[in-house]
């Protein structure tokens, strides 16, 4: 699906289901603040944020169920959970991992010098290739629950191939409107915007031959 026609059909399924999405936004935004406030105190506290994983885990697990059956219960956001909490971690590791370590390689390339400077871009750059990855990612992890991850990392790069320009445009939307979320004050970005997001990017990612199932 092109990007704006997955924008489109977020904003109606996000429409469309919109009171349990709100219920399920806010319950991991909330998470998301209350541990970043934890993290404010105390430095331990950011091994909760692995917590986050399973939680994003589920909700991309309604956002998938939504494609593909057109409708959601609040219910399959604990039937998420129990599918994937697992994987919800190892992604969640992963994308504790990746910023970790671009702060590290750019510090380090950053503080050698002027001709280290042109791989301290390009650690910039893989940053970005990588966040944007995530949008086929997630999707990918949830709809292919019974594939090894090494499979759904290898499909979603390949997704990512595919598609490298709708993929960054595509994130670069979603950015845009989460970044409006938070400036327009924090009750848009509980009710809509990761939810949103997270429509969207399932739209985009998942095959367009999904039938609804029963």
């Amino acid at each position: 699906m092109t990007v704006g026609a997955s924008l489109r059909a977020a904003l109606r399924d996000f429409y469309d289901q919109s009171w349990r999405l709100l219920v399920l936004n806010t319950a991991l935004t909330t998470a998301a603040i209350a541990i970043a406030s934890l993290v404010f105190y105390t430095p331990l506290a950011l091994a909760l944020v692995l917590g986050l994983g399973p939680l994003a885990a589920a909700l991309m697990h309604c956002a998938v169920t939504i494609v593909r059956e057109d409708d959601l219960r609040l219910r399959d956001a604990l039937v998420g959970l129990g599918l994937h909490w697992r994987r919800g971690f190892a992604l969640g590791l992963i994308g504790i991992a990746a910023p970790g370590l671009t702060v590290i390689a750019f510090g380090f390339y950053a503080g050698s010098g002027r001709l280290a400077w042109p791989l301290a871009v390009v650690v910039l750059y893989l940053a970005v290739l990588f966040a944007v990855y995530q949008l086929s990612l997630w999707p990918l992890a949830v709809f292919e629950r019974e594939a090894p991850l090494r499979v759904v990392l290898l499909d979603a790069a390949v997704a990512l191939v595919r598609r490298p320009g709708a993929s960054v445009g595509l994130a670069v939307t979603l950015f845009l409107v989460n970044l409006a979320g938070v400036v327009a004050a924090l009750i848009p970005f509980f009710t809509l915007t990761i939810a949103y997001s997270f429509l969207a990017a399932a739209h985009f990612a998942l095959p367009r031959d999904l039938a609804p199932e029963a």
